[in-house]
């Protein structure tokens, strides 16, 4: 049986047979490859509205991939102080400053991790990594320049306080303690609220 057959007609023209089960296959491979491309798509628009970093609303149609790398961002954050209410009776700040430090590495990490074909061919994969980098840079980088190293500069030279008194007692005889505190709070509830946006993502 001829797959393809081409004859001239009575007519002095060129005609084209092709067999029905050739027809079938090309129709069967353009719809699998329409089902592929379209399961990509997680098949449904997330809004999330992020203030951390100014970031504001954003409205995507996830891949699977997304939801991965959110998924992978999202652990990061539930699974720190970072993304945890902090509480100045019991918690240490240089522990928390040591644990969002961390944050940041690895969510750097992650972001440079993701395929470049995501990036190229994704707007929603665009929009995860613009999201994790305004995060890191806009959201946390400031807090952590403008205390970090001032308050472990302290922490380290007053550590023989620690031998009278708890490191929670201590860290409230920081000068600063006060400001420093409201500030690191409002970080905390904004990476809280970005864990939360993040969720809905995973989620759907």
């Amino acid at each position: 049986m001829n797959i393809v057959r081409i004859f001239v007609t009575d007519r002095l023209t060129l005609g084209i047979e092709v067999s029905a089960w050739l027809v079938a296959l090309f129709v069967a491979v353009a719809v699998a490859l329409l089902l592929w491309k379209h399961s990509i798509k997680v098949h449904h628009c997330v809004e999330l509205n992020i203030q951390l970093g100014g970031i504001g609303t954003v409205r995507m149609t996830p891949t699977w991939e997304d939801v991965q790398i959110a998924h992978q961002i999202w652990t990061e954050l539930v699974t720190r102080t970072a993304a945890v209410r902090i509480d100045p009776e019991h918690d240490v700040i240089c522990d928390v400053y040591d644990s969002w430090y961390a944050l940041f590495q690895r969510v750097r990490t992650l972001i440079g991790d993701v395929p470049g074909r995501c990036i190229r061919r994704e707007k929603s994969t665009q929009d995860i990594v613009r999201i994790a980098i305004d995060t890191l840079n806009v959201g946390l980088r400031p807090h952590l320049t403008k205390w970090y190293a001032r308050y472990q500069n302290w922490w380290e030279h007053t550590s023989d306080a620690l031998k009278e008194m708890t490191p929670q007692e201590h860290q409230k005889q920081f000068p600063a303690y006060s400001e420093l505190l409201s500030e690191l709070q409002e970080v905390n509830g904004r990476l809280i609220e970005c864990a939360n946006e993040l969720q809905k993502l995973v989620k759907g």
